[in-house]
């Protein structure tokens, strides 16, 4: 699934080629996907797009009607800029023709991703609202992160996935914060010292950062904009190595199951 530094590099990527254009058509090909495309989506053409922005997972373009177009890449969604005389694929399954002679295409071979319509403010959207903050921003860090894991029995990994506590972690980048953290995922979140969590904040804050610059990670189905896979995966330090060496001590990285996800870590560096 894409997680947040997947988002971000989309976000990135697309803007320049989406910001002050003019939406001349918009075809849906495919409407069914997590829920349906709302008909509206197919009458916005004619409007220009103002902001391309993202909250959480979540994709916002943002159009001179007020109104924005909340985004979600699902399990295997991307897009890309291409022409019109480029072939659609299969699973692309929603165009936006733009005043500039290029086309942004959806893809989304499992159609688990979204594309809504909300004529409000887009963090009232019920999917956007209660969320907790951005990891890379002020907002999130050990303080709150404390306060956030006070009484909780929950597992710490768990708690970094909860997107109520800090949104778009991630199973990938919570494996590898935890890892650079050296902390055990299966560790109780109130358990962990003030100065423990400095350093979980620092090493989630680092390891999304990372990421994005090399642009995403490349699992299944995840390609950038433009069409090239992110690069990051080379240097996962532990998440999808079970039974190789760990990179630092040599221990081989276990996998066990937490909260129906798979988890690594290296049992000598985590604790």
């Amino acid at each position: 699934m894409p997680e947040l530094p997947e988002v971000e590099t989309t976000c990135r990527g697309i803007r320049p080629h989406l910001t002050g254009r003019r939406i001349q058509l918009v075809t849906v090909r495919e409407s069914r996907l997590r829920w349906p495309v709302p008909e509206e989506i197919e009458g916005i053409h004619g409007r220009m797009v103002q902001s391309v922005s993202r909250r959480a997972k979540y994709i916002l373009i943002g159009l001179d009607s007020g109104a924005h177009i909340l985004i979600h890449l699902g399990m295997s969604g991307s897009m890309r800029i291409c022409k019109p005389d480029v072939e659609a694929r299969l699973h692309d399954h929603i165009i936006l023709s733009l005043d500039s002679g290029y086309q942004l295409r959806y893809h989304d071979p499992r159609r688990f991703g979204c594309w809504l319509l909300t004529g409000s403010n887009p963090m009232e959207h019920p999917l956007l609202a209660g969320l907790g903050p951005e990891p890379l921003e002020t907002g999130f860090h050990a303080d709150y992160l404390k306060c956030a894991c006070h009484g909780r029995g929950t597992r710490i990994k768990q708690v970094l996935m909860n997107a109520k506590i800090v949104v778009g972690v991630g199973n990938i980048y919570a494996c590898e914060a935890l890892y650079l953290a050296g902390i055990h995922p299966r560790r109780p979140a109130s358990n962990i010292s003030l100065t423990r969590l400095e350093k979980l904040v620092d090493s989630v804050k680092h390891v999304l950062a990372r990421s994005i610059a090399e642009g995403g990670t490349t699992l299944r189905d995840f390609v950038r904009e433009d069409g090239q896979p992110g690069y990051f995966k080379q240097q996962l330090m532990v998440y999808d190595r079970e039974g190789k060496p760990c990179r630092q001590c040599g221990a081989e990285i276990k996998r066990i199951i937490l909260g129906q996800r798979s988890t690594f870590y290296c049992p000598r560096c985590q604790h």
